[in-house]
């Protein structure tokens, strides 16, 4: 399959714009320089031409960017299929993101909120290839943190924010006072 090695820059580049999703729609893979969309553009015909099933599979060290590039192809996909202002799937699919950051998110020596889940994303399109939907599969990949931590790391970020809320009144509900 098609390999791409992408880095995380830490901060916004042009290169991920409207306009260069449009200049990516339609173009043969290798006719233009190596891109996160030219990989989905790539997914997105063969879904069409072959009508089956396409994977993008990002991988990564903690911190390179691969929830990022998981955005930017659900925005390719959202755009090229004609539905990224119907329902800005982007969005919607990442909604759940703080409250799954609470529960799955820790810090490590090279990241302060480094998500410990693995994420599978997978979204529905309809007979126009325009997105209807998409399921977040999420599976725990450090069991082994809530009892260990490295030096200079933390647990998941839900321990600490429930200690530091543990003198609200709202906390005696939650029975957790033991």
């Amino acid at each position: 399959g098609i390999v791409l090695v992408a880095i995380n820059p830490y901060e916004q580049l042009p290169i991920y714009e409207q306009d260069v999703i449009y200049a990516y729609s339609g173009q043969n893979m290798g006719d233009m320089d190596p891109h996160i969309f030219a990989v989905a553009e790539e997914a997105y015909k063969q879904m069409a031409r072959d009508e089956k099933n396409q994977s993008i599979i990002v991988s990564g060290e903690s911190g390179a960017g691969k929830t990022v590039s998981a955005k930017y192809a659900m925005r390719f996909f959202a755009t090229v299929g004609g539905s990224a202002s119907e329902t800005n799937i982007e969005a919607k699919v990442l909604a759940s993101s703080p409250i799954m950051e609470a529960i799955g998110n820790a810090k490590t020596t090279r990241n302060d909120n480094s998500s410990r889940f693995g994420k599978y994303i997978q979204i529905g399109f309809d007979k126009r290839y325009h997105i209807i939907g998409a399921n977040v599969r999420t599976y725990l990949l450090e069991k082994s943190r809530v009892v260990f931590q490295a030096e200079d790391e933390r647990n998941y970020h839900i321990f600490y924010q429930l200690c530091a809320s543990a003198s609200l009144p709202e906390f005696k509900e939650l029975g957790l006072s033991k």
